[in-house]
């Protein structure tokens, strides 16, 4: 009989001590996802020229007011709407509209009539924006001390769910009941020694659970959730971005439009010296070089075409020195007979012994081998200059003074640095390209115009010529880049900005879609390259599709 008694006391106390949540239907099944923050009350509107969406915030409404195309704010427009209290002018705050909305506060369906004037252009626009009822407070399952028997069925199966809930929560109120029952069946045992004692213990455990069962319902009691707008991935896979954070993350978007593109090649390729402004400078005999008055000029220092870079002085060698001073001698000799000679033929001219001519012979082979003389004294002491071929800057330099240079070393290597080429290999043969362009690897793009293909070579990758236009500040020759050739061939397709695209978590590129106003949908697409900015869309969306071009990886990372 005690037993029994004790039994069902244990069960009601289980029942009180566990708060069951209300529910329709009976229906226990996996709840639906939660909501990592609850939005405000909102509505939207769309047209040919612009975006509108209206948040509730209390007493005020904000609007904001975007380009339709390109998802760009629109800043001092003027935006009357009609509301439930009349026609309303809402006043601008920067990028954001407010207006005085107190009709909100109250729960409804109301109808917005936005007439929209920017620039020039007028628009009305139409929303609907719910108010939805204030959400009905999370009341404890507890009534009473006698359940019927088919309330307390539905109690057990509540109770179920709800302790395996709160065990994988590891919930102390969980684990204090659990204490309470331990002490409860430990009471139960003292029962078949002890009777006069039960009614007082079960009384006095039953109050002390009745109490605990009290306090947990405070403390589980549903908590108030505050309103707030915040960016989050949804379950299907969307991204819901609020206006403001769209604003914080410079979202902007495309309308894509399908046409004819040239077909583009893409090749490695590199920088080049343009072969008219660019040269060598190299020792035309092996000797040691020397600085020019003020030094060699040093690396990135600018020299203009004739300018003398160094000096490269030949040795002599003992058994050749020995050779110029015989030489020397021997001209020497043969100056001071040629000499004599001019002396007495100019006498006997003048007496009309000889000929004029015979002086004149005799003097021009005097002033031959005076320079000969004079060439083998050069060649002692007088070096080579190197001198620079062309205008431009010192890319590469070899020059030590003292330093032994061999027969057609290269010493300095100029280059013009506004003036330079790119050589690509293209592979399957190579054509005419109608242009191409370049991709540094940085975001960087290069403009290129072609300038010729080789025909013939070893490799199967032929060389193809172009001349970079534009700006070549930070360019440097050798640096390794992605040539894209536009070809004869033409293809069809959405171009989209390479910052369009990114990398899915399978693997596959994917873009996003402005599906809604703060709604962005993942698109997978395939691509074929077009440009150096630009991708050629081949499969994946359609046009008329607004597509992100700014902001894309920031909202990849949106979870």
């Amino acid at each position: 009989m005690h037993s029994r008694i004790l039994t069902a006391a244990a069960m009601a106390v289980l029942t009180l001590a566990s708060p069951v949540r209300a529910h329709e239907g009976h229906d226990h099944g996996t709840p639906p996802p939660v909501v990592s923050a609850q939005t405000a009350p909102r509505a939207e509107a769309q047209s040919a020229l612009f975006e509108f969406v209206a948040v509730a915030r209390g007493p005020l409404l904000e609007i904001h007011l975007d380009h339709f195309e390109t998802n760009e704010p629109i800043v001092g427009a003027t935006v009357d709407i009609e509301t439930p209290d009349g026609p309303v002018t809402a006043t601008a705050e920067g990028d954001v509209y407010r207006l005085a909305a107190p009709w909100a506060e109250q729960p409804g369906t109301y109808d917005l009539i936005a007439t929209v004037a920017s620039d020039g252009a007028i628009d009305f626009l139409t929303a609907t924006l719910v108010i939805p009822e204030a959400p009905a407070p999370v009341v404890a399952g507890n009534s009473g001390w006698l359940v019927g028997a088919a309330l307390a069925t539905e109690m057990r199966e509540a109770l179920t769910v709800e302790l395996t809930d709160r065990l994988s929560r590891n919930d102390p109120a969980i684990l204090a009941v659990g204490a309470l029952g331990f002490a409860l069946g430990i009471l139960a045992m003292a029962v078949f020694r002890r009777r006069v004692f039960v009614a007082a213990g079960t009384a006095a455990v039953l109050v002390v659970l009745f109490a605990g069962s009290i306090a947990v319902a405070q403390e589980t009691a549903a908590p108030v959730v505050g309103v707030r707008d915040l960016a989050q991935r949804l379950p299907d896979g969307s991204v819901f971005v609020p206006k403001p954070s769209q604003r914080i993350l410079a979202i902007r978007t495309l309308m894509t439009a399908a046409a004819e593109h040239r077909r583009s090649v893409e090749m490695p390729g590199r920088i080049i010296p343009d072969p008219n402004a660019s040269g060598f400078v190299q020792a035309s005999i092996a000797g040691r070089l020397s600085s020019p008055p003020g030094g060699f000029p040093r690396l990135g220092a600018k020299v203009r075409a004739g300018d003398v870079l160094a000096f490269v002085t030949s040795p002599i060698q003992t058994i050749d020195q020995s050779d110029l001073r015989q030489r020397r001698s021997e001209l020497d000799q043969a100056i001071s007979i040629a000499e004599q000679r001019v002396r007495r033929s100019e006498t006997l001219v003048k007496s009309g012994t000889v000929a004029q001519t015979t002086l004149d012979e005799t003097r021009i082979e005097l002033e031959g081998l005076r320079e000969r003389r004079v060439a083998i004294e050069q060649v002692q002491v007088k070096p080579e200059p190197l001198v620079a071929p062309v205008s431009g800057v010192i890319a590469a330099s070899n020059a030590i003074a003292g330093q032994m240079a061999e027969s057609n070393a290269v010493v300095f290597h100029i280059v013009d640095p506004d003036r330079l080429w790119v050589e690509a290999l293209a592979y399957g043969g190579a054509g005419a390209f109608r242009a191409a362009s370049a991709d540094l690897g940085d975001g960087r793009s290069l403009s290129l115009t072609f300038e010729g293909a080789g025909f013939a070579g070893a490799s199967p990758a032929l060389p193809v010529h172009f001349r970079v236009q534009g700006e070549t500040t930070g360019l440097r020759p050798g640096q390794m880049l992605t040539v894209l050739g536009q070809t004869e061939e033409v293809q069809a397709g959405i171009a989209l900005p390479r910052t369009s695209v990114l990398r899915g978590p399978n693997g596959q590129d994917i873009v996003f879609v402005h599906s809604g106003a703060e709604r962005f949908e993942p698109k997978e697409v395939r691509v074929q390259p077009l440009d150096g900015e630009r991708v050629l869309v081949a499969a994946g969306i359609e046009a008329g599709s607004r597509v992100v071009t700014e902001g894309a990886e920031l909202l990849n990372q949106i979870r």
